[in-house]
């Protein structure tokens, strides 16, 4: 089974930076995709954007483009996402996932790490 955990998350300002780390374990990661989503109280999980694990190829939901950048660093096993010029209400918990797809819906992922809290203050 694949084992996935967030770091990274806090407290920030509107207009402000965060970067959320992923970490993966367990099973071989060469043909997995691995997904951001972001969940506010009493919202749906919506997709943030994801990164294929090989090729490192990118696709980011239309309301983070420009502002948020996912990376990996093979050698920690560890997938980044850079927030920059954050929105209060981006506020959330962000997970990561991973699924050996593509895709852009919880649904498509099988495996979820526990979410680390964004807040982001007016």
């Amino acid at each position: 089974q694949v084992h996935l955990v967030e770091s990274g998350g806090g407290l920030v300002q509107a207009g402000g930076s965060l970067r959320l780390s992923c970490t993966v374990s367990g099973r071989t990661f060469s043909s997995y995709t691995v997904g951001w989503f972001r969940q506010a109280p009493g919202k749906e999980r919506e997709f943030v954007g994801r990164i294929r694990w090989v090729s490192g190829f990118t696709y980011y939901a239309d309301s983070v483009k420009g502002r948020f950048t996912i990376s990996r660093d093979n050698a920690k096993n560890t997938v980044y996402l850079q927030m920059n010029s954050l929105k209060p209400e981006e506020t959330a918990v962000y997970y990561c996932a991973a699924t050996p797809g593509s895709s852009a819906y919880p649904g498509g992922y099988d495996y979820w790490g526990q979410g680390t809290q964004v807040s982001v203050s007016s």
